[in-house]
């Protein structure tokens, strides 16, 4: 998957409907052109991905939730196949298997403290993901850190309003990723 296309998604639509099976019929259906698959599941998997694709969606897995699937380079080689564009991972060693088998890659981040900030910066310059996913994405000035870096920012976590989401992408955040389906057709 390129990353071109993900960008050039992302710049048009760039709320991110981030759901699990109970709303993925409504994401499909939303304004938002990627998705976030937050529990996909081995017996449902194909179904989902399928439904996407005929929606002309860019599907993102949270390999790190997905349930029956294995967390290792055959798992993200079988959600390749099925046609998932790309995977979410807090795990390097998962997003660089999948950069491998040519998936897009999302490295999902947790901003606790200063010194975790720290960490961000050096495991986004080692494990070069081809975006990086702050969370929680209310705390502009974390977001504003991480802009600038080479790797395009999603804003994600406690999104819910869309001031919210002006905020996010004010700062420099390529686009913004929240469970809330009212802001997905923003």
């Amino acid at each position: 998957m390129s990353l071109y296309r993900v960008t050039d998604a992302l710049e048009r639509a760039p709320v991110i409907a981030a759901t699990d099976r109970r709303n993925w019929k409504t994401a499909l259906t939303s304004e938002a052109e990627v998705l976030f698959h937050l529990n996909l599941d081995l017996l449902t998997a194909k179904e989902a991905l399928t439904a996407a694709k005929q929606q002309d969606k860019l599907v993102f897995v949270h390999i790190d939730l997905a349930e029956g699937i294995g967390k290792d380079k055959t798992g993200l080689a079988w959600l390749a196949q099925l046609g998932a564009d790309g995977i979410i991972s807090t795990r390097s060693h998962l997003i660089k298997a999948a950069k491998e088998l040519g998936l897009c890659t999302v490295q999902r981040f947790f901003a606790l403290d200063s010194k975790g900030l720290d960490s961000i910066r050096d495991t986004m310059e080692t494990c070069h993901p081809d975006l990086a996913e702050i969370m929680p994405g209310v705390i502009p000035k974390v977001v504003a850190r991480f802009v600038g870096t080479g790797v395009p920012v999603i804003a994600g976590g406690l999104i819910e309003t869309k001031a919210e989401v002006t905020a996010a992408l004010g700062q420099g955040a390529l686009a913004v990723s929240t469970g809330k389906s009212e802001l997905w057709s923003l």
